[in-house]
């Protein structure tokens, strides 16, 4: 790291550590923990935030490439803004910010500010870049702008939600709606884009509406190759000698619940005092981002073995509440 840049997380660590004990001094040994947490931290957000600016160019090629220049829509709240500007005289991206906004606050509440703020902050430069930023147009072949726009947007959705945020809002509606409709998060995103496309149908054309659901498949199965799915959980198997402090995180910090393995390990004998806990928890794809940069705070060493679950009955997956 850069020694300015070193210099300077060791100072807001100092000052963070004076204001917390008013009167008493502050030592080396104090201060290393937080600023490697601060380490961690900041590269975690250079690299959220570089998949998010990917995320949004890859996006804007799609539609000012592709799919603008052509009249054609997509599914979610990219195509509910794309059929808004064929019969307003809104520009796209302010009819983006828009439609997105209502479920941005959703957001808020049901998974988290931080990821709220990371998704406006996406969203607003997808907005700017579909204003500003003028992509040659492609083609003309309906076939190539349905298949090649849905892939270079579903990539930056898919790179956007890598960086721990999305640029179509729909998902968020999707995973709210599930959990209090006893339907999966893809039935839902699937009714929301059946009514989408139905009233393209209307508005537009048949022909144009078809096209569209062209599209969206060629979108979404480029979001599940990024991503593996918005709507799967993931599986998270921690082994570390500090298995105590991330159950500690987990269970407070993240308020998820985890289960607890009694393990041993194979590389030395059997007789060695080598025990240690094996943590398992469950969380979503848009929360993997944080559940990283939390166990490298405590130990960049950690073996993490992650697996897509793609079913789920019983038990709490959900956070548990603040007391």
């Amino acid at each position: 790291m850069h020694p300015f840049l070193s210099k300077l997380l060791v100072n807001l660590a100092r000052k963070k550590l004076e204001k917390n004990q008013a009167n008493d001094s502050v030592s080396k040994k104090q201060i290393v923990p937080l600023v490697r947490k601060f380490q961690v931290e900041l590269s975690h957000a250079i690299k959220e935030y570089v998949f998010i600016i990917i995320g949004v160019f890859s996006a804007g090629f799609g539609l000012k490439g592709f799919l603008l220049p052509n009249n054609f829509i997509d599914g979610g709240a990219t195509g509910i803004s794309l059929l808004l500007e064929n019969i307003t005289s809104l520009n796209l991206g302010l009819l983006l910010i828009i439609v997105n906004l209502p479920f941005l606050i959703l957001a808020s509440k049901t998974i988290s500010y931080k990821f709220a703020i990371k998704s406006i902050v996406a969203i607003s430069l997808l907005a700017i870049v579909v204003h500003f930023v003028n992509y040659p147009i492609i083609t003309e072949d309906k076939l190539l702008i349905a298949v090649f726009g849905g892939f270079f947007l579903g990539l930056g959705i898919g790179m956007s939600m890598r960086g721990g945020s999305v640029i179509d809002g729909t998902e968020i509606l999707a995973i709210f709606l599930s959990r209090k409709l006893s339907l999966t998060i893809g039935d839902v995103l699937l009714l929301i884009n059946i009514i989408i496309f139905s009233v393209g149908a209307y508005m537009l054309s048949i022909e144009t509406a078809l096209y569209a659901i062209l599209t969206y498949m060629a979108a979404a199965k480029t979001v599940d190759f990024i991503v593996d799915g918005v709507e799967e959980y993931v599986g998270v198997t921690i082994i570390s000698n500090k298995h105590e402090d991330l159950r500690h995180m987990l269970t407070k910090k993240l308020r998820r619940a985890c289960t607890i393995y009694a393990g041993k390990g194979g590389l030395k004998s059997y007789e060695d005092n080598y025990n240690k806990d094996i943590i398992y928890t469950v969380v979503t794809r848009l929360e993997l981002a944080k559940l990283q940069t939390e166990i490298d705070k405590i130990d960049r060493n950690a073996f993490i073995i992650m697996g897509i679950v793609k079913d789920l009955k019983g038990g709490m997956i959900k956070k548990k509440p603040m007391k």
